[in-house]
């Protein structure tokens, strides 16, 4: 796939609204843009707050924390692929390796929104 399919998909796969404890910029491959996309989607689904914005934001560093670049690039196009319609499309959604990548987006998901959206129990 080219990088612009690539990059349409990464737009159309933000509608991710979970995240992680924080990462520091080092500590991962994500592009800033690639972050600020996400925090638009982000906020886009879930109201245009400052709590929007820092919830957004702890996500994808908690997202990028655990998920390499590469693979997230992986799942979200694969994620824009499902939404099609026709044979191409439905060969994202029946290919068990497809399914593995999108999994490991989910879990990362799932452990962003256990982090940033759920109040700290003290």
């Amino acid at each position: 796939m080219n990088r612009t399919l690539a990059e349409l998909a990464l737009a159309a796969g933000l509608v991710i609204a979970a995240g992680l404890a924080p990462a520091r910029a080092d500590d991962n491959d994500y592009p800033t843009e690639a972050r600020a996309d996400y925090v638009f989607g982000c906020m886009a689904a879930n109201g245009q707050t400052r709590e929007a914005l820092t919830k957004c934001a702890c996500s994808v560093d908690a997202i990028a924390a655990i998920l390499p670049y590469d693979k997230y690039v992986q799942a979200s196009t694969i994620l824009g692929m499902r939404q099609g319609i026709g044979q191409r499309a439905n060969e994202f959604r029946s290919t068990k390796i497809f399914d593995d990548k999108v999994a490991e987006l989910r879990r990362a998901q799932a452990e962003a929104e256990i982090r940033c959206y759920r109040p700290s129990a003290n």
